[in-house]
């Protein structure tokens, strides 16, 4: 019945770009009831030629375990923690709800794709806030005070359970699939300078050898904001977000198409005394072991050769690391 459908789909691009979700998705296409086999990989160790801080003195981050996270220090953010553990920095993960006593020994916070309970074993809307009223006005005003905070969102249902914490900071997410226009069957979707990739400070970093010029993501979800957003990936011409409105899988003939051309997968901005990255894509920043045949996905992917380069310098820019600059000094467009 699905191929019958595929066959009745008249623009071949989103033909084509069905088969890519099939086998490049994060997180997977159905429900958490029917998810794909996707584990940590421990193996994944990337150099660090010479870490920030020595071991466990560096800042604090935290990486949230409260809100039926898709991603967890302990497990499939497990490279994730383990990365920045080489840099110096200490990495625990949270099991406590914001408030401003839990916050204030935290000096970056990262979000990585919470879910409100009703969806923790069911992803199929409706998909209600992962936060609550009280625990959004605490993060906005810790950062405003200084904190740091990584969103990180991935497909639907993620947008929807993250979209109240990103509108109190002016973000609107598409709770859908993005795909951006320029994606090839089969592949990973990759982000060049010019093709996506915008230059500036993050993508330089400290020195020669920290400069990112490549980044591939594995679907995700696209977002655009209302205050001032230094962008580091962009959606280019003929992108889409593709809008699951019944089961929360892409597997049905109703989704709702919606034109993302400009809109972000990854972008940095300061609030008050604080600064917070926002990315629409979580497996980029992990390293997986996916399917049966144990594919690589995330920054052990062979296309992702650059991707823990650019979330070292994220760190570094949320911890304000000398040498890196402010998150400025954007000199090549993302799209050409």
């Amino acid at each position: 019945m699905f191929l019958a459908f595929l066959r009745g789909i008249r623009d071949k691009r989103i033909h084509a770009v069905w088969l890519i979700l099939l086998t490049t998705t994060g997180c997977g296409l159905r429900s958490s009831l029917n998810r794909p086999h996707q584990v940590a990989d421990l193996a994944y160790q990337p150099a660090i030629e010479k870490p920030t801080y020595p071991s466990e003195k560096g800042p604090l981050v935290v990486i949230d375990e409260a809100h039926h996270n898709f991603h967890t220090v302990d497990g499939r953010y497990q490279p994730f923690a383990n990365l920045l553990r080489r840099d110096g920095y200490r990495v625990r993960g949270n099991q406590e709800q914001f408030t401003a006593a839990s916050l204030k020994p935290v000096d970056v916070l990262v979000i990585a794709n919470a879910l409100n309970q009703a969806n923790a074993k069911n992803w199929a809307p409706p998909n209600p806030p992962a936060f609550t009223p009280a625990e959004v006005e605490s993060l906005r005003n810790w950062v405003s005070q200084g904190g740091s905070l990584f969103l990180i969102v991935d497909h639907s249902p993620f947008p929807a359970a993250a979209g109240s914490l990103a509108k109190a900071f002016g973000i609107e997410f598409s709770n859908g699939y993005a795909l951006q226009g320029f994606w090839q069957q089969g592949q990973a979707q990759t982000y060049g300078l010019g093709t996506g990739l915008v230059e500036s400070d993050l993508t330089r970093g400290r020195n020669p050898k920290e400069k990112v010029t490549k980044i591939a993501t594995f679907t995700g979800s696209a977002f655009r904001s209302t205050k001032a957003m230094l962008p580091v990936l962009v959606f280019c011409k003929r992108s889409l977000s593709l809008e699951a409105k019944k089961d929360g899988s892409l597997l049905v003939e109703d989704n709702e198409r919606r034109q993302i051309e400009g809109w972000l997968q990854g972008g940095v901005m300061k609030v008050g005394r604080g600064r917070i990255a926002v990315f629409g894509e979580a497996a980029m920043f992990s390293a997986q072991l996916a399917g049966s045949e144990n594919k690589l996905r995330g920054m052990n992917a062979p296309e992702a050769r650059q991707n823990h380069q650019l979330l070292l310098n994220l760190i570094h820019w949320l911890t304000r690391v000398p040498g890196l600059g402010d998150g400025g000094g954007a000199s090549v467009k993302g799209c050409r």
